[in-house]
């Protein structure tokens, strides 16, 4: 465990580039950082949104009548649809920009130090997404074994080509988060901080990012601080981002796209499978959250967690070794 904690290359690099702030101070910079990022989307997302309620031939007649609450009603239809969804998720490519640009031109840090090196890339990343499907396969099978859920195939709310737009977009949506919560915030916690600590409050601040979205509880509070602390020891035992950015991207997948459950209170269309939750074990479930809010979910991020903590091979510092990325 002291081994998993020690500092990684990306932490020695980020702390030889430029000195830690203070506790709190780095707290408030990851809140502006994240307002810019937030703000950069909500107006790349804008335009998309409008386009989609001009082409709503009942959004029209809603809004010139001025029936309001039927307008709101529609716009609330076209957010929660796949397309938009779809959008939503590839524009976080602008949170992706904005960290890399913070950390590059404020905090003088090179890319390694957010996690991407060029050794083994391919191989990390493709580990990630292995794993990643393995993990959320498992809870969902502790649900069905557990009669907390059923599973039948769906090929008629299948379709391929909205599946690759989702699988895209949620490559791009998962690296962002761990490139905002683990590659910046961790890396810029553990300057001056134990490497615990760095854990732990990027943790907090990834379950946070979830404060507002839908069917949220306190049990899926918890397997998000998990799910962050999960994360954080990926980075430290790879000392890099590539598998934990990749896991993070197909477990969003497997969860909206293949089991057909909602990813964090947000429900798809597009899937391989429909879910049906049985109702009186939502503990396991997870019940309106989906299952990141039930204790499946719970058992199979602890058992992940006590894997990295206590079947590790040792992680060693080379990052004189290790080529750049430009």
């Amino acid at each position: 465990m002291g081994t998993l904690l020690r500092a990684p290359d990306a932490v020695l690099e980020a702390r030889e580039a430029k000195k830690g702030l203070h506790f709190v101070l780095e707290i408030l910079v990851f809140v502006a950082v994240f307002f810019v990022c937030t703000v950069g989307e909500v107006l790349v997302l804008l335009p998309v949104q409008t386009v989609m309620l001009m082409r709503d031939q009942e959004y029209q007649r809603a809004a010139l009548s001025g029936d309001l609450e039927r307008a709101m009603e529609l716009v609330e239809r076209v957010t929660g649809s796949d397309a938009y969804v779809i959008a939503s998720l590839f524009v976080t490519v602008v949170m992706i920009l904005v960290v890399a640009l913070f950390c590059k031109l404020i905090q003088k840090r090179k890319m390694t130090s957010l996690g991407f090196v060029r050794e083994g890339a391919a191989r990390e990343y493709g580990k990630g997404l292995v794993f990643g499907l393995l993990l959320f396969s498992a809870a969902a099978l502790l649900c069905v074994v557990t009669g907390s859920m059923k599973l039948s195939f769906t090929p008629e709310a299948f379709s391929l080509p909205m599946f690759l737009l989702f699988a895209v977009g949620f490559l791009f949506q998962g690296m962002a988060e761990e490139m905002l919560c683990r590659g910046y915030f961790m890396v810029s916690l553990g300057r001056r901080n134990t490497m615990a600590v760095a854990a732990l409050v990027n943790a907090a601040a990834f379950a946070a990012l979830h404060l507002g979205n839908p069917g949220l509880t306190p049990l899926a509070m918890v397997n998000l601080v998990l799910f962050g602390i999960f994360a954080s020891l990926c980075f430290l035992r790879t000392g890099n981002i590539w598998l934990i950015g990749a896991l993070h991207s197909v477990w969003n997948l497997a969860q909206g796209n293949i089991y057909g459950v909602r990813v964090s209170g947000l429900a798809t269309s597009c899937t391989v499978f429909s879910s049906e939750m049985t109702a009186g074990r939502e503990l396991i479930n997870g019940g309106a959250f989906g299952l990141e809010g039930g204790l499946a979910v719970t058992a199979v991020l602890a058992a992940g967690i006590a894997a990295l903590c206590f079947f590790q091979t040792g992680r060693s510092n080379h990052a004189d070794k290790r080529m750049e990325v430009v």
